[in-house]
Protein backbone atom coordinates (compact mmCIF):
# COMPACT_ATOMS: atom_id res chain seq x y z
CA UNK A 1 0.00 0.00 0.00
CA UNK A 2 1.39 3.39 -1.01
CA UNK A 3 1.69 5.55 2.11
CA UNK A 4 1.97 8.83 0.21
CA UNK A 5 3.70 10.53 -2.70
CA UNK A 6 7.01 12.31 -2.24
CA UNK A 7 9.62 13.59 -4.69
CA UNK A 8 12.04 16.56 -4.81
CA UNK A 9 10.32 19.59 -6.40
CA UNK A 10 11.80 21.35 -9.42
CA UNK A 11 12.10 24.94 -8.18
CA UNK A 12 12.15 28.16 -10.18
CA UNK A 13 15.48 28.36 -11.99
CA UNK A 14 17.37 31.09 -13.80
CA UNK A 15 17.73 31.12 -17.59
CA UNK A 16 19.99 34.08 -18.29
CA UNK A 17 18.18 37.20 -17.03
CA UNK A 18 14.88 35.31 -16.73
CA UNK A 19 13.41 33.31 -13.87
CA UNK A 20 11.71 30.27 -15.37
CA UNK A 21 9.06 28.21 -13.58
CA UNK A 22 7.59 25.00 -14.94
CA UNK A 23 4.21 26.26 -13.71
CA UNK A 24 4.07 28.93 -16.42
CA UNK A 25 5.82 26.76 -19.00
CA UNK A 26 3.30 23.94 -18.80
CA UNK A 27 0.38 26.36 -18.66
CA UNK A 28 1.59 27.63 -22.04
CA UNK A 29 2.09 24.11 -23.38
CA UNK A 30 -1.41 23.20 -22.18
CA UNK A 31 -2.86 26.10 -24.18
CA UNK A 32 -0.97 25.03 -27.31
CA UNK A 33 -2.09 21.39 -27.00
CA UNK A 34 -5.68 22.47 -26.38
CA UNK A 35 -5.59 24.84 -29.37
CA UNK A 36 -4.26 22.03 -31.57
CA UNK A 37 -7.11 19.73 -30.52
CA UNK A 38 -9.67 22.44 -31.24
CA UNK A 39 -8.19 23.18 -34.66
CA UNK A 40 -8.24 19.49 -35.54
CA UNK A 41 -11.96 19.36 -34.78
CA UNK A 42 -12.56 22.64 -36.65
CA UNK A 43 -10.92 21.23 -39.78
CA UNK A 44 -12.72 17.90 -39.43
CA UNK A 45 -16.07 19.70 -39.47
CA UNK A 46 -15.04 22.04 -42.27
CA UNK A 47 -14.94 25.41 -40.52
CA UNK A 48 -12.46 28.21 -41.28
CA UNK A 49 -9.29 27.34 -39.36
CA UNK A 50 -7.56 30.62 -40.29
CA UNK A 51 -10.24 32.66 -38.57
CA UNK A 52 -10.17 30.30 -35.59
CA UNK A 53 -6.42 30.91 -35.27
CA UNK A 54 -7.24 34.60 -34.80
CA UNK A 55 -9.79 33.62 -32.15
CA UNK A 56 -7.16 31.56 -30.33
CA UNK A 57 -4.71 34.47 -30.37
CA UNK A 58 -7.28 36.69 -28.68
CA UNK A 59 -8.08 33.92 -26.24
CA UNK A 60 -4.40 33.51 -25.31
CA UNK A 61 -3.96 37.19 -24.43
CA UNK A 62 -7.30 37.34 -22.62
CA UNK A 63 -6.52 34.17 -20.64
CA UNK A 64 -3.31 35.72 -19.26
CA UNK A 65 -5.21 38.85 -18.25
CA UNK A 66 -8.05 36.83 -16.76
CA UNK A 67 -5.72 34.56 -14.80
CA UNK A 68 -4.35 37.63 -13.03
CA UNK A 69 -7.36 39.95 -12.78
CA UNK A 70 -9.93 37.36 -11.70
CA UNK A 71 -7.99 36.89 -8.45
CA UNK A 72 -8.51 40.55 -7.47
CA UNK A 73 -12.08 40.22 -6.03
CA UNK A 74 -10.88 37.58 -3.57
CA UNK A 75 -8.21 39.92 -2.16
CA UNK A 76 -9.57 43.44 -2.63
CA UNK A 77 -10.76 43.64 0.99
CA UNK A 78 -7.53 42.26 2.47
CA UNK A 79 -5.69 44.63 4.79
CA UNK A 80 -3.17 46.70 2.84
CA UNK A 81 -4.33 45.45 -0.58
CA UNK A 82 -4.29 48.35 -3.03
CA UNK A 83 -4.36 49.26 -6.71
CA UNK A 84 -0.68 48.45 -7.20
CA UNK A 85 -1.29 44.93 -5.89
CA UNK A 86 -4.26 44.48 -8.24
CA UNK A 87 -2.27 45.35 -11.38
CA UNK A 88 1.04 43.77 -10.38
CA UNK A 89 2.15 40.87 -12.62
CA UNK A 90 3.80 39.24 -9.60
CA UNK A 91 0.50 38.57 -7.83
CA UNK A 92 -1.69 35.46 -7.72
CA UNK A 93 -2.88 33.71 -10.86
CA UNK A 94 -6.00 31.58 -11.23
CA UNK A 95 -6.64 28.76 -13.70
CA UNK A 96 -10.37 29.48 -13.42
CA UNK A 97 -9.67 33.12 -14.19
CA UNK A 98 -7.52 32.09 -17.13
CA UNK A 99 -10.33 29.96 -18.51
CA UNK A 100 -12.88 32.75 -18.00
CA UNK A 101 -10.68 35.38 -19.62
CA UNK A 102 -9.79 33.16 -22.56
CA UNK A 103 -13.42 32.22 -23.21
CA UNK A 104 -14.59 35.84 -23.02
CA UNK A 105 -11.81 37.03 -25.32
CA UNK A 106 -12.39 34.19 -27.76
CA UNK A 107 -16.16 34.77 -27.90
CA UNK A 108 -15.65 38.48 -28.57
CA UNK A 109 -13.37 37.66 -31.50
CA UNK A 110 -15.81 35.03 -32.84
CA UNK A 111 -18.56 37.61 -32.90
CA UNK A 112 -16.32 40.15 -34.62
CA UNK A 113 -15.52 37.60 -37.34
CA UNK A 114 -19.11 36.37 -37.68
CA UNK A 115 -18.27 32.83 -36.57
CA UNK A 116 -20.81 30.44 -34.96
CA UNK A 117 -20.07 30.87 -31.26
CA UNK A 118 -21.82 27.83 -29.80
CA UNK A 119 -20.46 25.44 -32.45
CA UNK A 120 -16.90 26.62 -31.84
CA UNK A 121 -17.28 26.48 -28.06
CA UNK A 122 -18.33 22.84 -28.44
CA UNK A 123 -15.24 22.17 -30.55
CA UNK A 124 -13.10 23.83 -27.87
CA UNK A 125 -14.36 21.52 -25.09
CA UNK A 126 -11.70 18.76 -25.53
CA UNK A 127 -8.95 21.38 -25.67
CA UNK A 128 -10.20 23.06 -22.51
CA UNK A 129 -10.11 19.71 -20.71
CA UNK A 130 -6.63 18.70 -21.87
CA UNK A 131 -5.33 22.18 -21.03
CA UNK A 132 -5.85 21.41 -17.33
CA UNK A 133 -4.23 17.98 -17.68
CA UNK A 134 -1.06 19.37 -19.26
CA UNK A 135 -1.00 22.58 -17.24
CA UNK A 136 -1.11 20.71 -13.94
CA UNK A 137 2.18 18.98 -14.80
CA UNK A 138 3.91 22.23 -13.94
CA UNK A 139 2.07 22.47 -10.62
CA UNK A 140 3.15 18.93 -9.76
CA UNK A 141 6.75 19.71 -10.71
CA UNK A 142 7.07 22.71 -8.39
CA UNK A 143 4.64 21.24 -5.78
CA UNK A 144 2.02 23.96 -5.76
CA UNK A 145 -1.57 24.05 -4.45
CA UNK A 146 -1.13 21.71 -1.52
CA UNK A 147 -4.13 21.47 0.78
CA UNK A 148 -4.79 20.42 4.36
CA UNK A 149 -2.90 17.68 6.17
CA UNK A 150 -4.07 14.18 5.26
CA UNK A 151 -3.36 10.45 5.43
CA UNK A 152 -4.74 9.90 1.91
CA UNK A 153 -2.40 7.76 -0.19
CA UNK A 154 -2.31 10.38 -2.98
CA UNK A 155 -1.20 13.07 -0.53
CA UNK A 156 2.23 14.69 -0.86
CA UNK A 157 4.82 14.34 1.93
CA UNK A 158 7.27 17.19 2.43
CA UNK A 159 10.78 16.16 3.44
CA UNK A 160 13.65 18.25 4.87
CA UNK A 161 15.44 20.27 2.20
CA UNK A 162 12.56 20.25 -0.29
CA UNK A 163 12.19 23.64 -2.01
CA UNK A 164 8.47 23.65 -2.74
CA UNK A 165 6.39 26.45 -4.27
CA UNK A 166 6.78 29.87 -2.57
CA UNK A 167 3.08 29.83 -1.63
CA UNK A 168 3.96 27.04 0.82
CA UNK A 169 6.87 28.71 2.59
CA UNK A 170 5.06 28.16 5.90
CA UNK A 171 5.01 24.39 5.36
CA UNK A 172 8.61 24.42 4.18
CA UNK A 173 9.70 26.27 7.31
CA UNK A 174 7.79 23.87 9.56
CA UNK A 175 9.70 20.99 8.00
CA UNK A 176 13.16 22.51 7.74
CA UNK A 177 13.22 24.45 11.01
CA UNK A 178 10.71 22.80 13.32
CA UNK A 179 11.05 19.26 11.99
CA UNK A 180 7.29 18.94 11.32
CA UNK A 181 7.15 17.33 7.87
CA UNK A 182 3.55 16.39 7.14
CA UNK A 183 1.56 14.90 4.27
CA UNK A 184 -0.86 17.24 2.52
CA UNK A 185 -3.61 16.92 -0.06
CA UNK A 186 -2.06 17.09 -3.55
CA UNK A 187 -4.91 19.08 -5.09
CA UNK A 188 -3.17 19.72 -8.42
CA UNK A 189 -2.90 15.95 -8.88
CA UNK A 190 -6.57 15.50 -8.05
CA UNK A 191 -7.48 18.19 -10.59
CA UNK A 192 -5.30 16.56 -13.25
CA UNK A 193 -6.95 13.18 -12.74
CA UNK A 194 -10.43 14.70 -12.86
CA UNK A 195 -9.62 16.66 -16.02
CA UNK A 196 -8.24 13.53 -17.70
CA UNK A 197 -11.48 11.65 -16.94
CA UNK A 198 -13.47 14.64 -18.24
CA UNK A 199 -11.45 14.61 -21.47
CA UNK A 200 -12.36 10.95 -22.00
CA UNK A 201 -16.03 11.63 -21.25
CA UNK A 202 -16.17 14.53 -23.73
CA UNK A 203 -14.58 12.46 -26.49
CA UNK A 204 -16.99 9.62 -25.80
CA UNK A 205 -19.97 11.97 -25.94
CA UNK A 206 -18.77 13.65 -29.13
CA UNK A 207 -18.60 10.27 -30.87
CA UNK A 208 -21.68 8.58 -29.41
CA UNK A 209 -24.16 11.27 -28.30
CA UNK A 210 -26.00 11.89 -31.58
CA UNK A 211 -28.70 14.22 -30.25
CA UNK A 212 -26.78 16.91 -28.40
CA UNK A 213 -27.61 20.52 -29.20
CA UNK A 214 -25.17 23.27 -30.13
CA UNK A 215 -23.56 24.59 -26.94
CA UNK A 216 -24.25 21.52 -24.81
CA UNK A 217 -20.83 19.89 -25.17
CA UNK A 218 -19.22 23.09 -23.90
CA UNK A 219 -21.83 23.20 -21.14
CA UNK A 220 -20.84 19.70 -20.05
CA UNK A 221 -17.24 20.85 -19.68
CA UNK A 222 -18.29 23.93 -17.65
CA UNK A 223 -20.57 21.94 -15.32
CA UNK A 224 -18.10 19.09 -14.73
CA UNK A 225 -15.03 21.26 -14.22
CA UNK A 226 -16.90 23.71 -12.01
CA UNK A 227 -18.24 20.93 -9.76
CA UNK A 228 -14.83 19.24 -9.79
CA UNK A 229 -13.00 22.34 -8.61
CA UNK A 230 -15.68 23.12 -6.03
CA UNK A 231 -15.33 19.68 -4.45
CA UNK A 232 -11.53 19.45 -4.68
CA UNK A 233 -11.05 22.79 -2.96
CA UNK A 234 -12.68 21.45 0.20
CA UNK A 235 -9.29 19.79 0.73
CA UNK A 236 -7.78 23.29 0.94
CA UNK A 237 -10.47 25.02 2.98
CA UNK A 238 -9.10 24.35 6.48
CA UNK A 239 -5.57 25.20 5.37
CA UNK A 240 -6.81 28.47 3.88
CA UNK A 241 -8.63 29.34 7.11
CA UNK A 242 -5.59 28.79 9.30
CA UNK A 243 -3.23 30.57 6.91
CA UNK A 244 -1.17 27.52 5.98
CA UNK A 245 -1.91 28.28 2.32
CA UNK A 246 -2.50 31.72 0.86
CA UNK A 247 -6.03 31.13 -0.48
CA UNK A 248 -8.71 33.66 0.37
CA UNK A 249 -11.76 32.54 2.35
CA UNK A 250 -15.11 34.20 1.67
CA UNK A 251 -17.73 32.97 4.10
CA UNK A 252 -18.09 29.16 4.01
CA UNK A 253 -15.91 28.65 0.92
CA UNK A 254 -12.63 29.73 -0.67
CA UNK A 255 -12.65 32.30 -3.46
CA UNK A 256 -11.93 29.52 -5.96
CA UNK A 257 -14.91 27.53 -4.71
CA UNK A 258 -17.26 30.46 -5.19
CA UNK A 259 -15.96 30.93 -8.72
CA UNK A 260 -16.25 27.21 -9.51
CA UNK A 261 -19.77 27.00 -8.08
CA UNK A 262 -20.85 30.02 -10.10
CA UNK A 263 -19.40 28.47 -13.25
CA UNK A 264 -21.23 25.18 -12.66
CA UNK A 265 -24.56 26.99 -12.18
CA UNK A 266 -24.04 29.04 -15.35
CA UNK A 267 -23.06 25.87 -17.21
CA UNK A 268 -26.26 24.12 -16.13
CA UNK A 269 -28.37 27.12 -17.16
CA UNK A 270 -26.62 27.17 -20.54
CA UNK A 271 -27.19 23.42 -21.01
CA UNK A 272 -30.93 23.78 -20.40
CA UNK A 273 -31.17 26.91 -22.57
CA UNK A 274 -29.41 25.16 -25.47
CA UNK A 275 -31.75 22.19 -25.13
CA UNK A 276 -34.69 24.51 -25.86
CA UNK A 277 -33.18 27.15 -28.13
CA UNK A 278 -30.55 25.53 -30.37
CA UNK A 279 -30.70 22.72 -32.88
CA UNK A 280 -29.16 19.26 -32.76
CA UNK A 281 -25.63 19.17 -34.19
CA UNK A 282 -25.73 17.84 -37.75
CA UNK A 283 -23.59 18.11 -40.89
CA UNK A 284 -26.34 20.07 -42.62
CA UNK A 285 -26.59 22.60 -39.78
CA UNK A 286 -22.80 22.94 -39.71
CA UNK A 287 -22.92 23.82 -43.42
CA UNK A 288 -25.64 26.39 -42.75
CA UNK A 289 -23.31 27.93 -40.17
CA UNK A 290 -20.50 28.24 -42.72
CA UNK A 291 -18.71 24.89 -42.51
CA UNK A 292 -18.39 24.35 -46.26
CA UNK A 293 -20.53 22.42 -48.71
CA UNK A 294 -22.08 18.97 -48.81
CA UNK A 295 -20.60 16.50 -51.25
CA UNK A 296 -21.37 12.78 -51.16
CA UNK A 297 -22.46 13.03 -47.53
CA UNK A 298 -19.19 14.64 -46.33
CA UNK A 299 -18.25 18.17 -45.41
CA UNK A 300 -15.60 19.52 -47.77
CA UNK A 301 -14.06 23.00 -48.00
CA UNK A 302 -16.22 25.33 -50.06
Amino acid sequence: MIASISYPPIPIFELGPLNLSLHGLFAGIGFVVGAWLMLREVRRRGFDSEKVLSVLTWALVASMLGARLFTVPAHMFDAGYGFSDAISISGDYSILGGYAGGIIGGVLRMRMLGLPVLALLDMAAPGLAIGAVVGRIGDLAIVEHLGSETSFFLGYTIKPGYDISPQHNVLERLCNVDGICGTYHHTALYDMIGAAVLLGVIYYLMRHWTTYHYGQMFSVWVIWYGVQRFLIDFTRLDAARNGTVADSVMGPFTGSQWGALGAAVLGLAMFLWCQKRTGIVTTERDIALGAGSLESGKVVPS
